[in-house]
């Protein structure tokens, strides 16, 4: 919701949320507020997947399907955004700013894996087709490279390793 803000700019918003049923009968959950800055309403509906996740899965943000809300881009986007917060020598911190470090790498590590459902079978990159925001094409267009799936699958290693010398 944070990577499609208001008209006015402003990304963040206060939302309560609620399940609710789809016309088609499928459930969802719906967060709703209005922008602080400027009062507009603001409503974001997602679809919840089917079958719950296996707690035994460990954190992801998305069933096994690509993402039909966030692009390939926004997802590296986000995990950049939660890689920067871990400062180099993480290890040495203290163990609450080091389960903070831990929070961050979980959820940069999910959003790269989230980035890798774009690569069809058998492909070796994320299609420019894959990412249709804004936000995502800016991120696709600085640096193309980036989506090859062999640099997708180093990046979230080197996360993965980072998050693992944590503790």
């Amino acid at each position: 919701m944070d990577l499609h803000p208001c008209g006015c700019g402003e990304g963040r918003f206060p939302r309560a949320s609620t399940i609710l049923a789809l016309p088609d009968g499928e459930l969802a959950r719906r967060y709703a507020g209005s922008c602080e800055r400027c009062g507009t309403a603001r409503e974001f509906l997602f679809r919840l997947p089917a079958e719950p996740e296996s707690a035994e899965a460990g954190f992801r943000y998305g069933a096994a399907e690509p993402s039909a809300l966030i692009d390939a881009g926004e997802w590296l986007w986000v995990a950049e955004g939660h890689a920067r917060g871990v400062p180099a020598g993480a290890e040495r911190l203290p163990e609450a700013d080091r389960r903070r470090c831990r929070t961050r790498l979980t959820a940069a590590v999910a959003a790269v894996d989230e980035a890798l459902k774009f690569v069809p079978a058998g492909g070796g990159r994320v299609p420019f087709t894959a990412v249709w925001s804004p936000l995502g094409r800016s991120v696709y267009q600085r640096e193309p490279g980036r989506f090859r799936a062999s640099r997708l699958t180093a990046v979230r290693s080197a996360y993965d390793t980072a998050l693992r010398r944590l503790g």
